[in-house]
């Protein structure tokens, strides 16, 4: 038997093998389709950590003949004793035969050493034609479970629970879509416990996944507050020639410099949604629309997004940030004391800022224009002037991580963020909670973070997961 453990998911067609498959694989470009027959080879999907191979899972076709299969196997069988190698002979002489070919294809892992794993649909009544299925891996002597993974809304589980348990060891209910992480886990411990031999390198296993899922957390901490700081620090600059610059060309020029500023931050959020996306292995996520369109009005400048992961004065009060982070609240008028019209210009641009921007008029440092050198002058805009903003760059990264992080690689549904109803930074510890809106500051004030201040909010930023996760799984 392999020393690295291997798995053949096993069934009737359509009955959600290869989403089991892609789950405990963690592998999103597995076919997964409704027409049943979409897979004619067995395929096999390892699963592996800091390139060391953990188990291998492997996709079969579905049963076709089992009837058939059975008939002969019962008509060339002498006893209990060489049902094994019955069912060897069986795959040896039928294996170029096109009607047995998916019963080929699906007992010839098995018959190499792989545990069995039935998959069957509780949400479909139960039929005695499954039991020649059962039967047949029963013949082959595997280690093997049954999953009930139920498809459709109906429930008869019970029932299949108890036809299984009379030809499988164990019997599960596990949804290959909705199941949780630690489902995962325990579904790995019970074939540790049914065969010896796999006991000590599933436990290897189940060990280098939950170090895995923690070192993923802090790598996409460390991703989140990297963008955070990026999009709070963002400016776009433009040089502008003085002698030919006229009003209008020069509203022209804040009106190109605000449109990059603004697609810049887009680019970057999606920029670090993708890079989340890779780090837990989806790869073939389905989205909504195009860029960012997550949902209707939910762009990252939009007043949905405000009302959902913004954070009024009062909260900030009461949550524990201190008066201090409600300053910047309103419109913060600049002035630069230049000549050249700049000072109705700027007048007129944070005015739409404001108004772009949310309802209580998130200020930030319009546009900026450099000393004069030569005949031209360096027009600036941004950076954001307000951490309102920072929250709810914040409150959207953390919600995408949390709903990447717990996807399974079977999950076909588009991806679509939700509004929230509530705050979940009220589960948030005091000292994160300071330490966000310290660096928010210092990002507003100083143009930049100090390197301490840098890893005080990647802490945060992973705690901010963690009060996230406790929110999402306890609302309450």
């Amino acid at each position: 038997m392999s020393h690295k453990p291997v798995f053949a998911v096993v069934g009737h067609p359509n009955k959600g093998k290869s989403s089991v498959v892609a789950t405990l694989s963690q592998n999103d470009a597995i076919v997964i389709a409704l027409e049943p027959g979409t897979t004619r080879q067995h395929q096999a999907y390892p699963l592996s950590v800091d390139g060391q191979i953990l188990y291998t899972l492997v996709d079969t076709p579905g049963f076709q003949r089992p009837r058939r299969v059975l008939a002969w196997l019962e008509a060339h069988s002498l006893s209990a004793s060489d049902r094994a190698e019955t069912v060897a002979a069986f795959v040896r002489q039928h294996s170029g035969d096109p009607r047995y070919h998916d019963e080929c294809e699906l007992l010839t892992p098995v018959l190499e050493g792989a545990g069995i794993i039935y998959v069957v649909d509780g949400s479909v009544p139960y039929s005695p034609e499954n039991e020649a299925e059962m039967t047949i891996l029963r013949w082959t002597g595997q280690p093997s479970l049954a999953l009930v993974n139920s498809i459709g809304a109906d429930d008869h589980g019970d029932t299949w629970q108890a036809a299984l348990s009379q030809f499988f060891q164990v019997v599960k209910r596990f949804n290959a879509v909705t199941a949780s992480f630690q489902q995962h886990l325990s579904l790995l411990k019970t074939f540790g416990q049914l065969e010896p031999d796999w006991e000590r390198p599933l436990e290897q296993a189940i060990n280098h996944l939950s170090n895995q899922r923690h070192q993923r957390r802090r790598q996409a901490a460390e991703l989140t507050a990297q963008a955070v700081e990026d999009m709070l620090l963002r400016r776009e600059k433009q040089t502008l020639i003085v002698a030919d610059a006229s009003t209008a060309s020069r509203e022209s020029l804040a009106g190109q410099l605000r449109q990059r500023w603004h697609d810049h931050q887009r680019q970057r959020e999606e920029a670090l949604r993708l890079a989340i996306e890779r780090l837990y292995q989806h790869n073939h996520i389905h989205r909504q629309g195009a860029l960012l369109t997550w949902q209707n009005d939910h762009d990252l400048f939009s007043e949905r997004s405000r009302r959902a992961f913004g954070v009024s004065r009062s909260y900030l009060t009461t949550a524990g940030f201190g008066a201090g982070a409600a300053g910047g609240i309103g419109l913060d008028a600049l002035t630069l004391g230049h000549s050249l019209g700049a000072g109705a210009l700027i007048g007129g641009l944070v005015g739409a800022a404001g108004s772009y921007f949310y309802g209580d008029r998130l200020s930030f440092s319009a546009l900026r224009l450099g000393p004069l050198q030569q005949g031209m002058q360096t027009a600036s805009f941004g950076p954001v002037q307000d951490s309102q903003f920072g929250y709810v760059v914040l409150g959207r990264a953390v919600d995408h991580w949390w709903r990447i992080s717990h996807r399974n690689h079977a999950g076909q549904d588009l991806l679509q963020l939700e509004n929230t109803d509530s705050h979940w930074l009220t589960r948030l510890d005091r000292t994160s909670r300071r330490d966000l809106q310290r660096a928010f500051e210092q990002c507003r004030k100083k143009g930049s973070l100090d390197r301490a201040m840098r890893q005080r909010l990647s802490l945060a930023v992973e705690a901010s997961f963690q009060a996230y996760d406790d929110w999402q799984l306890n609302p309450t």
